[in-house]
């Protein structure tokens, strides 16, 4: 007869589980004797074998039958084939088993069912008669209130079934506040204690596991057992689980729960939870899928806390080498990425100031170009402004010439040196004394012009608009006077009755002052 310590019911599935639950109850059968009975019904017959007794193996003899084999032969056939590739092939013969699925509970809200109006309508007065049947007993009770407590009736408030061990009226909330109200009801049952649960949904919780590659230690209680407060005390808070729960060196994130709560209850339902108290450890399982998360050990039922930490522990060195594997995966690819995001932001960088460089030159050229136009448009403008300068200084001097009275026969007589500009030499002439200076610096401007012979057909007008400057100066030899020009000063003013005269450029005095 086989013993319950030849099997581990951590090991069987979902399924398996069920059937060895259902075929119990059904039977009474003690779990050490139903599971080989199970296996050789290959989980489905079992029941009709335990009370019509078990006979020849249907399903073997089938299979024997298909095969045209002999049912011991191939029992025997199977077994030598099993040996023979076991000792070829050591690492085949003992394949670990695949671990069950550990889902996501997202809790729901309840559905809250909204009578139709007639059968609303219909029971409208057994609802009202009920809240004045109500009304009175609570009036009665405050009357009565000087009476003793025994001799007083009892009146149930809403605020008696709340708490731990409350069965009914316990308001959803949302995981976050469940999980503040689970650890608000565990520290006022069970007292002060260093155990810290997530703070928050289950769901919050696998997430976190699955990111920060930890385990997750999933713990349902339901105050209502009876191994429930001395799982507590005695294991769940004995100082080696807490302190070994706690340590950041394990990477362990503990979820708790109340089974009376929503959540709590439809994370107990999803993982199949028969017997209180429940545990189990939840992990990455990368051989089984990268995202795959699972349960890689169930612990059910009242134990010690060496117990409870060797089964925690013997799983955790199970699978933390392969959580140690993908997390040097992802910090290696965390590196690469760092790495490419340092490349792309170096490449960004260097084409942002190749970008500047390109654009500063082409801004330059432009700024050239631009400098260049405008230097050609200046140059334009100043030569036809140059030209037209010309231009009226040209037509003043002849009409400046026409002006100029013939040399009289006496008068002031004077000796002009003229510049070289002028063709140099000297000059002597009769002006009358009351030639203004203006009139002989006109002499000097226009003498090339005097003798050349006037078109009669030429009309000659004073340019509009212009100013005419005179590009050299007048002065007396002794003493030395700069005379300038002046329409209201007359030549007898300043020379009497004659006298020398230097004419001389401004131009090249002020390149002698340079």
């Amino acid at each position: 007869m086989a013993s319950a310590a030849d099997f581990d019911l951590s090991q069987l599935s979902a399924s398996q589980q069920e059937a060895l639950q259902q075929y119990t109850e059904v039977t009474s059968q003690e779990v050490k004797d139903a599971v080989p009975l199970l296996q050789r019904s290959q989980w489905n017959i079992a029941i009709a074998k335990f009370f019509d007794g078990e006979g020849p193996d249907i399903v073997a003899e089938a299979q024997a039958a298909h095969n045209h084999i002999p049912l011991e032969a191939a029992r025997h056939d199977n077994l030598q084939e099993s040996l023979l590739a076991s000792a070829a092939h050591p690492s085949r013969a003992i394949r670990p088993s695949r671990t069950e699925l550990a889902p996501r509970v997202v809790p729901q809200p309840p559905v809250i069912y909204q009578p139709p109006f007639l059968v609303a309508a219909l029971f409208a007065p057994f609802q009202l008669g009920y809240r004045v049947v109500i009304s009175a007993l609570r009036l009665l009770h405050y009357m009565l209130s000087f009476l003793p407590r025994s001799l007083r009736p009892p009146v149930v408030t809403r605020s008696m079934r709340r708490g731990w061990k409350a069965t009914s009226e316990r308001r959803v909330t949302l995981p976050k506040e469940t999980a503040e109200r689970f650890r608000r009801e565990f520290e006022e049952e069970y007292g002060a204690h260093d155990l810290v649960f997530f703070d928050g949904g289950h769901a919050q919780a696998l997430d976190a596991a699955k990111r920060d590659l930890k385990f997750l230690l999933t713990v349902l209680v339901s105050p209502e057992h009876d191994d429930t407060e001395s799982f507590v005390k005695n294991t769940l808070l004995s100082p080696d689980v807490v302190a070994f729960l706690n340590n950041p060196a394990n990477n362990i994130i503990v979820w708790g729960g109340n089974v009376l709560d929503s959540e709590a209850y439809q994370v107990a339902t999803e993982y199949l939870c028969t017997k209180y108290p429940f545990s189990c450890l939840i992990c990455l399982t990368p051989k089984e899928g990268s995202t795959r998360m699972g349960i890689v050990k169930r612990l059910t039922g009242p134990m010690t806390p060496s117990a409870y930490l060797a089964g925690i522990e013997s799983a955790i060195a199970k699978y933390a080498p392969d959580i140690d594997n993908v997390r040097a995966e992802r910090a290696a690819q965390a590196v690469a990425r760092n790495l490419r995001s340092e490349q792309d932001s170096a490449y960004e960088r260097s084409l942002a100031r190749d970008r500047e460089r390109a654009r500063q030159k082409r801004e330059a050229a432009a700024a050239a170009a631009a400098a260049a136009a405008a230097a050609e448009k200046r140059a334009l403008e100043e030569a036809a402004a140059a030209a037209r300068l010309e231009a009226l200084r040209r037509q003043w001097r002849k009409w400046r010439a026409s002006t100029i009275p013939p040399e009289p026969e006496t008068g002031v007589r004077l000796a002009l040196n003229m510049p070289a500009s002028a063709g140099g030499g000297r000059v002597i002439r009769k002006f009358l004394g009351e030639t203004s200076l203006e009139d002989l610096y006109a002499f000097v401007e226009c003498y090339d012009l005097l003798g050349e012979p006037q078109s009669s057909s030429e009309k000659l007008t004073r340019p509009e608009d212009y100013e005419h400057k005179y590009a050299f100066r007048i002065a007396s030899v002794l003493p030395r006077e700069t005379l300038e020009p002046s329409s209201s000063v007359t030549i007898a003013d300043k020379m009497g009755r004659g006298g020398s005269l230097v004419v001389e450029d401004i131009a090249d005095d002020d390149d002698d002052n340079e």
